[in-house]
């Protein structure tokens, strides 16, 4: 249940953003001011309203602390605001005077970005006040930014479509088009999931939400590693509103993302499977911001009404979010339908969620699946999609037996610790699986993984001895 447990309408024009700290409640506004409110009775607090900006404030953000308060505007500065007593501690004008659409303070507390109608973005030294480093998008308004939860990457948004990703030295390193129309929002979840996929190796992956002006929303995996670079992964496209989304967020714990659209409505989703958990429909114009509080399911709504929303949430928590936990509290044979469906959505065959609750397919029936079970019951007709559906169903029971049993060490690759299903052999005289060997080559990388000298040769032998040795274990535990 979502409970409507206050509201807010101070202000005196469209409310652009609102920001949750440990204790105080931060709403900005396009009538010029920033208004700040404690968590404990929602009162405002006696130096609200901050005013020093001279045209519309369009983002706020607390430091890690929540301490300082950020805020920019049209007026093209930043400014930052003692949460104590509500002193402006400085204010940074941002290159060309160009319009701050959004700013972000890095987790580690150290930096400030704050990206610019013009493309440009900044990151300040938050202690020095000086400018650190500055870049540019390659087109269009950057209007949208979220940090690692490390602090040394970070992804921006365009007016252009793009998600780009960048390191903490400005330096870009990924660019993807995500949004015909473009971005208008992005965020970062700041709980790790483990993929269960040879695709994605074993690493820990972070989850994004991206939201655009094509109505829609799109669930990306992330991989932040200062070893083997970034990568991102498209998961699933989440259609719940009929006009563009103009904001997005994840709860605290990852398992939770909300959203607002033109369509004045706010959706709640399950991450784990995309399924919506609540629509709310209070607000009477645009949604145009909403964010969790940070260690609660407090969740704050703004909208063009001029008002803000506070909402309490007591929900039901998701039966299957992280795969890998699901799997060592619950065997895979003790699945639920919905743990199942959960299991989809973490493989890229979201599609086939409803159709496998349709055939009432639990964890039992998912083992006993065959390429005629999904011709004939499931009328699969795809040849493809079939061979992919027991692929994965395949490597579920592999890592079943890994879970239960020891995999013996040397069975592993010494990149993913995962089980070897192609093992090559090396120049360093060692084996790995061949498409985390391929990843690390093709990362620019001319070093042993595990010597970390160069390599004379990057030539991979496939290393059949060890694979039946492998195979041969595999066949004797699954008789056990």
């Amino acid at each position: 249940m979502a409970t409507l447990i206050h509201s807010l309408s101070d202000h005196s024009d469209d409310v652009n953003y609102c920001a949750f700290s440990s204790s105080c409640l931060a709403t900005c506004s396009l009538d010029k001011t920033v208004r700040v409110y404690s968590l404990s009775d929602f009162a405002e607090l006696p130096y609200s309203p901050l005013r020093g900006h001279t045209y519309a404030v369009h983002c706020c953000c607390f430091s890690p602390s929540g301490r300082v308060l950020a805020s920019c505007s049209t007026d093209g500065t930043t400014a930052l605001w003692d949460t104590r007593d509500g002193r402006r501690l400085a204010v940074l004008g941002q290159p060309r005077a160009s319009p701050v659409r959004v700013c972000r303070f890095c987790p580690r507390g150290s930096r400030l970005l704050a990206g610019a109608a013009d493309g440009t973005l900044v990151l300040w030294d938050v202690q020095s006040l000086q400018l650190y480093r500055s870049g540019n998008v390659k087109d269009g308004s950057l209007v949208a930014c979220a940090f690692s939860p490390n602090g040394n990457f970070f992804v921006t948004g365009s007016s252009s479509g793009d998600l780009t990703i960048w390191d903490d030295k400005m330096r870009c390193l990924y660019n993807e088009k995500a949004h015909d129309l473009g971005v208008t929002c992005c965020d970062i979840s700041s709980n790790p999931v483990s993929v269960l996929s040879d695709i994605e190796n074993g690493f820990k992956y972070f989850q994004m939400a991206s939201c655009g002006q094509d109505n829609q929303i799109k669930l990306w995996l992330i991989l932040f590693a200062d070893f083997l670079g970034v990568e991102l992964k498209y998961k699933c496209t989440l259609n719940g509103h009929s006009a563009p989304v103009l904001a997005c967020a994840f709860s605290y714990d990852g398992q939770m993302l909300v959203s607002g659209s033109v369509d004045k409505c706010v959706i709640i989703y399950e991450t784990s499977t995309g399924n919506t958990l609540r629509t709310l429909s209070q607000h009477t114009r645009y949604v145009t911001t909403c964010a969790f509080a940070p260690h609660s399911h407090l969740l704050a709504t703004g909208s063009m009404d001029k008002t803000v929303h506070i909402w309490q949430l007591d929900l039901k928590q998701p039966s299957a979010g992280n795969i890998v936990e699901t799997e060592s509290k619950v065997a895979v044979e003790d699945w639920s339908e919905d743990d199942v469906s959960a299991w989809l959505c973490a493989q890229d065959l979201a599609d086939f969620v409803g159709l496998f609750k349709m055939n009432n397919i639990d964890g039992k029936e998912l083992l006993n699946l065959t390429k005629e079970g999904l011709a004939n019951e499931l009328k699969i007709e795809s040849l493809g999609l079939r061979s992919k559906i027991l692929q994965k169903i395949e490597e579920l029971r592999m890592t079943m037996i890994s879970v239960s049993v020891p995999v013996p060490d040397e069975f592993l690759c010494p990149i993913t610790r995962e089980l070897m299903k192609d093992p090559v052999i090396a120049a360093d005289g060692y084996s790995y699986e061949r498409e985390a060997m391929e990843h690390w080559i093709s990362n620019k990388r001319r070093s042993s993984p595990m010597t970390n000298l160069p390599l004379h040769s990057l030539m991979l032998t496939p290393n059949r001895t060890l694979k039946m040795a492998i195979t041969r274990w595999l066949e004797t535990q699954q008789k056990c």
